[in-house]
This record gives structure tokens, sequence and C-alpha cells, in this order.
């Protein structure tokens, strides 16, 4: 794995600097420009409707509303939907829900599975059309260069989980190309704590029609979200695997947990750090790589079997409630 270069000094310590960059965007199979037309199309449809459809739909029902949009959108986007499922128990009402951070895709999928509150970052709601869902989704939002205002976002997260919510969160701090990850702050493991809910871990990579693990979705380095979104847009046959992991208990040390949960998504702690003591890890060293990568020693962890949900199909990819 090489990098572009290594991450520049960060602010402080909630705002980490992902040395992933261009270079670890690879190249994938792509359709045509009218395949690309089309699936614009339909995603700006959806974006616009799912505003009307909310609103006139009775509250009861807006969460399988928000489901079948989200999973439309994912298809629209040209990206199944696979979902594995190693739980052991579920969440009866609110949990945290963590997950490594690869791109704006990954809000999206997640939302096919259940529909969830995110904490994201600020300037989301500004984006064309994702804004406007940002806010009726009552995202939570962040501003990574203002720590001043972490505790304020930290105590309504903690709040939402108490009523019962499942929040959605990505503690490294930023997005990362999905061969490499970065660590876990434990600043909002503390919500989880406050709260009394579990945290459910959650893996995540993208593969390609081929079934080999592809950076594409990657939102990194110098990418906007359009440069980003054509992409994903271009992309032919990909596929993205979520793997629902045994939950954790929230305890009552905030750095105990995030390392608890960092081992149960990445499968292990950050092996390599830079000059400014920045983690991060490459997907060789994980239990998330490549088919074809080269065998790494792991420890041997009993793990639940996995099975795969028999819930509705999505061409090709499986349903799974998170509660």
């Amino acid at each position: 794995m090489v990098f572009d270069a290594p991450p520049a000094q960060a602010t402080h310590a909630w705002m980490p600097s992902s040395p992933c960059g261009p270079g670890c965007i690879e190249a994938i199979d792509q359709v045509g420009t009218a395949r690309v037309a089309v699936r614009l199309v339909r995603i700006v449809g959806l974006l616009v409707s799912f505003p009307v459809a909310h609103v006139l739909t009775p509250p009861r029902w807006r969460t399988g509303l928000q489901r079948r949009y989200a999973g439309m959108l994912l298809r629209s986007l040209g990206i199944r939907l696979r979902v594995i499922d190693n739980r052991t128990d579920r969440a009866d009402s609110g949990a945290l829900v963590v997950i490594g951070h690869i791109g704006w895709t990954d809000i999206v999928a997640l939302s096919a599975v259940r529909p969830l509150g995110f904490v994201a970052r600020a300037d989301m709601v500004e984006w064309p059309l994702i804004g406007g869902l940002a806010k009726l989704l009552r995202v939570i939002p962040i501003e990574r260069e203002k720590l001043r205002e972490l505790p304020g976002v930290v105590a309504e997260l903690g709040a939402r989980l108490a009523a019962g919510e499942q929040v959605a969160a990505f503690p490294e701090g930023t997005t990362w190309c999905g061969r490499a990850y970065g660590t876990m702050r434990p600043a909002l493991f503390q919500a989880a704590i406050d709260a009394g809910v579990p945290v459910q871990p959650v893996r995540l990579r993208y593969l390609d029609r081929h079934g080999v693990q592809t950076t594409v979705p990657g939102f990194v380095g110098v990418d906007t979200f359009a440069t980003s979104a054509g992409r994903v847009l271009r992309s032919r046959g990909m596929v993205v695997e979520i793997a629902l992991e045994p939950l954790e208990l929230p305890g009552e040390d905030r750095r105990e947990l995030a390392r608890r949960v960092q081992r149960a998504v990445h499968g292990v702690e950050p092996i390599r750090r830079d000059q400014h003591g920045y983690g991060w890890i490459e997907a060789t060293a994980t239990k998330v790589r490549d088919p074809e990568s080269v065998a790494v020693a792991e420890p041997a962890v009993r793990r639940p079997r996995r099975r795969l949900l028999p819930g509705r199909r999505v061409r090709g990819g499986e349903h799974a409630a998170l509660s």
C-alpha cells in the first residue's frame, strides 16, 4: 500500500488528516455515458420526490419509506447491497452504530439496511439535494475544526440514544480509502456510556464486479462531491458489503470501548503511526482484505458463523435490520 503523502499536521486530536489521496483510487470497469445519464435522472427523481413522500407518509410508516428510498438510491448509483449478520443479539432500542468511514455512499448503504440518524460533517447540509435530505433526516452536524463544539455534539447524540434512537457515527474523524483505516477517537463513545446503550460495530467494504475490494467510493484527498459522485456513477457492477458484528456493551471507559469497537470493525488495533502519532491500518493486516491479497496470520478468535439473512432481496443483496 502506497500513500500519496504522510498526514498533514492536524489542528487538534479530533481533526486527523488521512494520508489517503488520489493515488489510492484505482481503475474499475465503467458504464457508458448513456447509462450514467439514466442513473443521474433516476437519482434526481428520487431526491426530489422523497421530501414530498416523507411529508405525506404517516409517521409510523416513515421508517420503511426511508429504507426503501435508500435502497432505490443505492441501486440507481449502480451499487448492489450484501448484508452479513454476525450478531449474537440485537439492540432493544437505542444503539450507537459505529463504522469506518470511506465515503458519502456509506450513509446511503447503511440507510438501506435500516434508517438511522447520523453524525456527519456540517457542510453536508450545503451539498446540492443531499443537504435537504440531511436536514429532513435530522443529521447531527459536527464541525471538526471547532473542538469547543464537540461536547454539544456528544450531548445531543447521547440524548438521541437515550430516547431510543439508533444513530451512526464515524469516530475516525475523516474518510479513508477503504484499504487503510484510522484510529477511532473516543469522544463520541461517551454518548453511548452516558445513555447506557450498546454499540453496534459495522464492517463495510466495496467490491468490484470481480469480487475484489475497490477504493472507487473513497472520498479522499482533494475530492469534491462532484468528482466523487461522477466516479461512482461511472462504475460498473460495484457491491457494498456490510457486516453486522456482535454488540459491544458500553462499560465505563470510553477509551477502552473505542478500542474494543475498533477491533470489531477493523480486526486489529492500528499498527502504523506517522510522525504526529496518528495511526492507520493497512487492509492486508486486517480481516477485511482483497481475496487475492497475501494471507496474514490472525489470532484464532471464535466468532459466530456468518450467515446471509433471508430478508428482502435487492438485486443480489440481502437486507438485515439493525434492531
